[in-house]
């Protein structure tokens, strides 16, 4: 007998353990997203017209090569 509860006893721990590990918990609500706002201190990639640069940045890639004749 002394075997037995002595083996039950961690059996059951073990059982309670999985059980409240699966009760359902709150979670926290999702973040608000910020609309309209770009981060401060970034830079909006894609945000510029087509053609023009950011003031103080040198485009990253050359112009298109035109020869005439």
């Amino acid at each position: 007998m002394l075997k037995f509860s002595i083996a039950a006893a961690p059996s059951l721990a073990m059982v309670g353990a999985a059980v409240a590990a699966d009760l359902p918990r709150p979670q926290p609500p999702p973040p608000q997203l910020v609309l309209g706002k770009a981060p401060i201190g970034k830079f909006p990639v894609g945000k510029t017209p087509i053609g023009k640069t950011p003031i103080g940045k040198a485009p990253t890639t050359p112009g298109p090569i035109v020869t005439k004749g």
